[in-house]
């Protein structure tokens, strides 16, 4: 019995990043022969055991075979003559298939560490195109990476073409890309340790402060191999929509919304307010060319086409709470200061301000971004957020309790209650122009 550290743990280490869970190849054992030594076996598709003292993954060394569509069609196979080299050829990129002996000797059969001192990310074998996901993960890690100059190898890019005009991304699950989706979202730039490490050309050098999530990588990537279309076509459809230079310096709608997605991760915005910005214009897809490079009526337009979105991707509610509101009103938060003090209330109403004052700021978070999304504004002010938040506090400042004190009953407290709060609303825009 042989053990090996693999994977992103290895990959990690050597490119100088902090590395955080660690898994195990095991050769020349069987599954009778782990157990035997304490280990608990947790794997459903394949044998993977946890070890019984530090309960990290050892999975025994396994071949794989395609036997039907999508990511669940491989017959797999483990055994005592399945070697460390079979079970990385199996593997989706050189620079995840590097594996370190017990003596920290490192094993690398594929160019792992040439391709991580070239910032190059290269699929192992032909096989990469026969599973679905590794199109996803392909798109994450060079989101993940981006930042540190990593790009994709042209042999690489045309496999995924080559897996998408097959019809396998077809094959994946609304909730496995969603899974992905999130996680690029999410993604966390990759700062080299704060530990000096005497590593190698292919470690990160220093912590350069213009290190930082770019996960419209993500998204590029997936629209070069022709994946976005099949998975979530109503944002393709955006690539080549122009929109008012005046407004959009950058013109087109689709680099326009990937913009605005890494403002959400470069503000540290939550998930919520990343997936609004990432869905917020898909109803410029939908307006009439003859209107072109405007757009009015795009927010209508946009509701049911990110309603639609969030239920095939089954995307969770509270990320579709804030994408739908913010696509409905982020044009009238653009315009926050000329709007006339009824339709400021009923603004805050729609949203729920006064009972859920949390969405009002994710909504105000996505309007943000909406804004500073944009070529030559990438760090411009945005009063209107600030403007909105005061307003809500003035609004609110009128509880229904003193309505209800006075002597309103029934119907009549919600009338009497919006007319106190209009009159609110126009004292504070009064005071607002006179600043």
């Amino acid at each position: 019995m042989k053990v090996y550290l693999v994977g992103g743990a290895v990959r990690d280490a050597l490119l100088g990043l902090p590395v955080g869970e660690r898994d195990w190849v095991v050769t020349g054992a069987t599954p009778e022969d782990m157990s035997a030594a304490g280990f608990l076996p947790v794997g459903r598709d394949f044998p993977v055991f946890l070890h019984p003292s530090s309960k990290e993954e050892h999975a025994l060394a396994r071949t794989e075979r395609k036997s039907g569509r999508g990511y669940h069609g491989f017959t797999f196979h483990t055994g005592p003559e399945v070697t460390l080299e079979d079970d990385l050829l199996r593997r989706d990129l050189t620079v995840n298939a590097i594996a370190q002996d017990e003596d920290g000797r490192l094993i690398d059969p594929h160019g792992g560490q040439r391709d991580l001192e070239a910032r190059v990310l290269r699929h192992v074998s032909p096989a990469f195109a026969e599973d679905p996901v590794r199109v996803l993960r392909l798109a994450r890690f060079a989101a993940r990476f981006a930042p540190l100059g990593f790009t994709i190898a042209p042999e690489t890019m045309a496999l995924c073409r080559e897996l998408v005009a097959a019809g396998e991304v077809d094959a994946l699950v609304p909730e496995r890309c969603w899974q992905e989706m999130a996680r690029a979202l999410m993604q966390e730039p990759p700062l080299p340790s704060l530990a000096t490490r005497a590593a190698g050309s292919s470690a990160v050098q220093g912590t350069p402060a213009d290190i930082c999530s770019r996960p419209s990588v993500f998204f590029k990537v997936l629209h070069a191999c022709g994946a976005l279309a099949r998975i979530v076509p109503e944002l393709a459809a955006l690539d080549g929509v122009p929109q008012r230079a005046d407004y959009h310096p950058e013109v087109d709608s689709l680099v326009h919304t990937l913009m605005c997605v890494d403002v959400g991760a470069r503000m540290n915005y939550g998930l919520e307010v990343r997936c609004a910005a990432l869905l917020h214009d898909l109803g410029k897809a939908a307006t009439p060319v003859m209107e072109w490079p405007g757009h009015r009526g795009h927010d209508a337009r946009g509701v049911p086409l990110v309603k639609r979105v969030c239920e095939r991707l089954k995307i969770p509610n509270d990320c579709r709470d804030i994408a739908v509101h913010h696509t409905a009103e982020h044009l009238l938060i653009h315009s926050i200061r000329q709007l006339r003090p009824e339709t400021l209330l009923a603004l805050l109403e729609r949203l729920d301000a006064f009972r859920k004052p949390e969405r009002l700021a994710r909504v105000c978070e996505a309007s943000l971004c909406d804004a500073r999304g944009r070529l030559h504004f990438e760090n411009c002010e945005y009063p209107q957020v600030d403007y909105l938040h005061a307003a809500h506090q003035a609004a609110a400042a009128v509880p229904v309790k003193d309505v209800i004190a006075a002597g309103f009953t029934g119907a009549a407290v919600s009338a009497e209650l919006k007319q106190r709060r209009v009159a609110a609303l126009a004292g504070f825009k009064a005071a607002q122009s006179a600043l």
